[in-house]
């Protein structure tokens, strides 16, 4: 299984990479993007056919899906269309948070039900992609939220955690994984709000009560000091430590 980032900044695009996408391979496997957010379709286009790909959906704040309606362009104007319909998974209100995004006015709500094939997400029951199988775990996130936890026939497993507060949920989504791809939004502080992010601490704190291989950071602002957040997850975790880049491949 190979990961190649598209973006990776958190809450918002930066100055050096796209929002949230990961484009996911694996061998007689259809490419796979988890998680869509701005920036993330113009990046694709370096390294897949955006009419190829199926999206799994983390969850539904801007900076992980709002490029679905390019996509949505993409597939019904291009000069040589794809044949069929894009398979998303996500949420329960996907079609109508992208519908409303993709609307000609205010007040609308674009059917997208002629492009997309789309299905809800059902905890921790297993997907089938080509050669990988996927569950998703719910998260402790102000929407619906899922981090997603992707084996492939080797057993070999990437855990994304998604967007997330410390919980049980996310330890549990990485027990064993070769590959924790972990959020880290912000320094450790005793008063960041409960529920919504993992500072650097946290994140090595997972990887290590998870007993993972290796732990890769994303999801970091560009106000975040990415160094900080390193140092802070090698504090609690002794394996292998990367903050990821837009345009960084990893194996698992």
């Amino acid at each position: 299984m190979r990961i190649t980032v598209l973006g990776c900044s958190g809450s918002v695009s930066g100055p050096d990479s796209p929002a949230s996408g990961y484009l996911v391979s694996a061998p007689d496997t259809p490419p796979i993007v988890v998680d869509f957010g701005p920036g993330v379709l113009g990046a694709l286009q370096r390294y897949a056919d955006p009419g190829e790909v199926s999206i799994l959906l983390s969850h539904l704040h801007a900076d992980h899906c709002l490029d679905l309606p390019g996509l949505l362009v993409w597939r019904r104007y291009h000069p040589n269309p794809p044949t069929g319909k894009a398979l998303v998974y996500g949420p329960a209100d996907t079609a109508t948070r992208i519908g409303v995004a993709s609307a000609e006015c205010g007040g609308e709500m674009d059917d997208i039900s002629d492009t997309i094939d789309l299905h809800a997400w059902k905890e921790q029951d297993p997907v089938v992609f080509g050669g990988l199988t996927v569950t998703a775990h719910r998260v402790d996130h102000p929407p619906e939220a899922y981090g997603l936890r992707l084996t492939d026939t080797d057993g070999r497993t990437l855990a994304y955690t998604g967007d997330t507060g410390m919980c049980d949920q996310v330890v549990e989504l990485a027990r064993g994984a070769d590959v924790l791809l972990s959020e880290a939004s912000w320094t450790d502080s005793p008063d960041r709000p409960a529920g919504i992010h993992l500072s650097g601490v946290e994140a090595g704190r997972v990887a290590r009560m998870a007993g993972v291989g290796e732990l890769l950071l994303t999801h970091i602002p560009p106000w975040t000091s990415r160094e900080d957040v390193i140092a802070e997850a090698k504090s609690e975790y002794s394996g292998p430590v990367h903050a990821v880049s837009a345009g960084s491949v990893y194996t698992v």
